[in-house]
């Protein structure tokens, strides 16, 4: 591992350097304690400590509106051309449970059949990480799926040390864009990087009683748990719980004419489970009529079927599904339910 050290003193000229590059994405503070990501011109912008932000990063990688396809007939005959949109940014600022994310995403678009489109866009991004140190809230879960340290996924990873941010320098991109702007880090300084770490240890706790490994056979026991009729009874079916997810990937695809209706394009728009017609097929047939199947189906989509099918979990701890709620249905509670009904 190759680290180096950032003084505070030299952040504003880090991000400046940055910014004449590229594109710059950052969290940014809104009111009422929320915070967004947002392309910034300066540094001062930037909000260091943050709770994860309304809207995941994926919505650069996956964005709610996106052109597939533009198409015309206004000689005679139907012409559709590939659209594959995209632009070059960086974003900083990072917490690991989004780039755990951004990282289940990857896997996804990148299995068979391969989506152009987002791998396109993913090529073109530059991903700089930031650590929680210790402002975690209580919705956040990111001890118990493993994603309160770092695990990859980044071009450069910052950690604030105080008066330094020291720097891991995970790709040869990451290399270039902090080239210049500090120096090697000392034996002291990633001494202390393990001393913060071992006083996360006790900060960031596993408040549901269960160990991760043991998630996938509680989910194998419950699929007729009284526990989803429950929070159904709860849900209002506003679908805010999958569209600030990280790894929720759903989508329709739509076709728009113009006014003349001889052009028009096709996009592909966030679609989401929780939504009535989700499942409805022709004949009017709907394979999760009620609330509490489709929220039974957003939580094995998370903890049960990507385990069997990418060996990974696809909730990140990041808490935005629980901290948006308007009913109140929080995952740790969730979780903890099906535990009891199952010890």
């Amino acid at each position: 591992m190759k680290y180096a050290a950032l003084e505070k003193s030299n952040f504003d000229k880090f991000i400046n350097r940055l910014i004449q590059r590229k594109k710059v994405v950052a969290p940014v503070e809104k009111s009422n304690n929320q915070y967004s990501f947002e392309p910034v011109t300066s540094a001062s912008q930037i909000a260091l400590k943050y709770i994860p932000t309304i809207l995941p990063p994926k919505k650069y990688f996956m964005p709610q509106y996106e052109t597939l396809a533009e198409y015309d007939i206004s000689q005679g005959k139907q012409t559709m051309q590939a659209v594959v949109e995209y632009e070059e940014m960086i974003i900083f600022g990072i917490h690991t449970c989004d780039l755990a994310g951004i990282q289940n995403l990857n896997v996804v678009f990148s299995s068979k059949p391969y989506d152009p489109n987002y791998l396109t866009r993913k090529n073109n991004v530059l991903l700089i990480g930031l650590e929680c140190n210790d402002y975690c809230d209580e919705y956040a879960s990111c001890h118990l799926m493993g994603n309160d340290l770092p695990n990859g996924g980044y071009d450069l990873f910052f950690t604030d040390l105080g008066d330094y941010f020291l720097v891991h320098i995970n790709t040869v991109e990451g290399e270039e864009l902090i080239s210049g702007c500090c120096n090697e880090a000392k034996p002291e300084q990633i001494a202390a990087l393990e001393k913060l770490r071992e006083k996360k240890r006790k900060i960031f706790r596993n408040e549901v009683h269960i160990t991760a490994s043991k998630i996938p056979e509680i989910f194998a026991k419950s699929y007729n748990s009284k526990v989803w009729e429950e929070i159904g009874k709860k849900c209002l079916g506003c679908a805010n719980c999958t569209n600030v997810c990280p790894t929720c990937y759903c989508f329709d695809v739509e076709d728009e004419p113009d006014l003349n209706l001889k052009t028009g394009k096709r996009i592909r728009v966030w679609d989401s489970c929780q939504n009535d017609p989700f499942a409805k097929v022709a004949g009017g047939e709907d394979f999760r009529k009620l609330r509490s199947e489709r929220q039974r189906h957003r939580y094995y989509r998370k903890f049960k079927f990507p385990v069997d099918k990418y060996a990974r979990f696809f909730c990140t701890g990041c808490g935005r599904c629980s901290r948006t709620c308007m009913a109140g249905i929080n995952l740790k509670e969730t979780l903890d339910s099906l535990v009891k009904e199952n010890i």
